[in-house]
Parts: structure tokens; C-alpha cells; sequence
């Protein structure tokens, strides 16, 4: 996996674990790989997936069970989903607005796109 310099790694693999979440790799109250295993495939020390673990636990995205391993959350899609709408919302919308105004960049013309996106 590559990593940015712009966001700490931890949070990357936990973004991109909720997108696993989110694409159905993980279905919700199924078992997903172990720290060792995960820190495997994104090629990190395992303190590192320690670490993203505990923070999608604290969100209740996903829970341990003792002696069995972390398991997806009744709820984790919709909980993710309810956090990165959030986050768009209050961090990236905003700068996307004010690139907009910058531009000149009229609705409009973001109005076609988005339809043109939508095909």
C-alpha cells in the first residue's frame, strides 16, 4: 500500500479497511483478518494496524472478540458512511466552495458534470 505524507498511516489503513467495509470485502459481524495478517498486506509494523484497530473500535466500526479477533459491527456501514458524509461535509465541501468562487466557476457548470458523471 502506498502511503501520503499528509495523513497519518494508521488512519489510511483504517480508511482503507472501512472502504472494504463498504465495498462488501467484510460483511458486518464477519471476521476480519488478524493484526499480524492485515500488517502483512499493507506491508507495516504491526503496532501500526494495532493502533488503526483500536481507532475503528472507539467508532464501534468494528469489536474484539477474545481469543476469536476483531469482527465488523452490526452497524459499521452506516456508521462509516454517517462519518465520511460528516467529514465532506464540514472539510472538504467548504474548500471545494471556495475553489469555485476562486475560479469563477459557475453551478451550472458543476450541475452538468455531476449529470454527466451520473450516466
Amino acid at each position: 500500500m502506498k502511503f501520503k505524507e499528509s495523513k497519518p498511516i494508521y488512519l489510511q489503513i483504517a480508511d482503507r479497511i472501512c472502504d472494504e467495509i463498504l465495498q462488501g470485502k467484510y460483511k458486518e459481524e464477519e471476521r476480519i483478518p488478524s493484526v499480524r495478517e492485515y500488517a502483512a498486506t499493507v506491508e507495516v509494523n504491526a503496532n501500526t494496524v494495532v493502533r488503526s484497530f483500536d481507532y475503528l473500535q472507539g467508532l464501534e466500526i468494528i469489536y474484539n472478540k477474545r481469543g476469536l479477533g476483531y469482527f465488523v459491527g452490526s452497524d459499521a456501514r452506516s456508521r462509516i458512511l454517517s462519518f465520511r458524509k460528516e467529514a465532506f461535509l464540514k472539510e472538504e465541501l467548504p474548500e471545494f466552495f471556495h475553489q469555485l468562487n476562486t475560479l469563477d466557476i459557475p453551478m451550472q457548470e458543476i450541475e452538468k458534470m455531476y449529470q454527466e458523471y451520473l450516466k
